[in-house]
């Protein structure tokens, strides 16, 4: 009888742990997508205590608003208005600049995909938000980027500006890298190293894997 017991516990244990291991084995995500509801705020030490938050809903993000002291109002948007697109996104995977009342940088990527996204987003209604969906953020672990550098590609050249002071430079592949997709950047384009004075990249043209080395003068 005991042995009876102990064999159905075998099985049920082997039962469970198969289970589990069937849940845990499923395709690998850019971040971990683990549901978390917790808006996520971010402010710097300034008089006037600018701030961009991002309300989350259902496991995703649902809308982003900013403002700070001398805005009479809060500014809000819903956040695929800048995406275009649902994301999930994961805080550890998210990067800010905020350039005192002026404008704030989100840069972040999708934890499905690793698709990288950047978003410039003035405190004044009288300026434009800048969104790209071809962002190089340094989040990735292939993509280098040097710190206070925004980077992203439209499939011909690599834009980079700078967050603080918004002096821009750029690469150009010289031709068009027509395959590239942004939910799969690295079939296309493997890696980066992006600082101030220098653009490397390693890239694939007519399924060639080549590298490129330029200098660069934001300015």
């Amino acid at each position: 009888m005991r042995t009876a017991i102990a064999f159905v516990l075998v099985i049920l244990f082997g039962a469970a742990f198969s289970f589990t291991a069937c849940k845990s084995s499923g395709p690998a995500t850019f971040c971990d997508t683990t549901c978390n509801n917790d808006t996520l705020r971010f402010s710097v030490d300034h008089p006037d205590h600018p701030f961009i938050s991002i309300g989350m809903k259902n496991c995703l993000p649902d809308t982003i608003t900013w403002s700070h002291d001398k805005l009479p109002a809060k500014r809000k948007l819903i956040f695929t208005d800048l995406t275009a697109k649902e994301v999930r996104i994961n805080k550890n995977f998210l990067r800010y600049y905020i350039k005192d009342t002026s404008y704030v940088w989100l840069t972040f990527n999708d934890c499905i995909s690793g698709q990288g996204f950047m978003v410039k987003i003035p405190f004044s209604k009288s300026g434009n938000i800048l969104r790209k969906n071809s962002a190089l953020n340094g989040m990735d672990p292939k993509f280098f980027v040097s710190e206070n550098l925004a980077a992203y590609t439209d499939k011909g050249n690599i834009f980079v500006e700078d967050m603080a002071t918004g002096k821009k430079g750029m690469m150009t592949f010289g031709k068009k890298l027509e395959e590239m997709d942004y939910t799969n950047i690295h079939e296309t384009l493997d890696s980066v190293n992006i600082t101030a004075d220098r653009v490397w990249v390693k890239y694939k043209f007519e399924n060639e894997w080549q590298t490129m080395e330029k200098k660069i003068t934001l300015e």
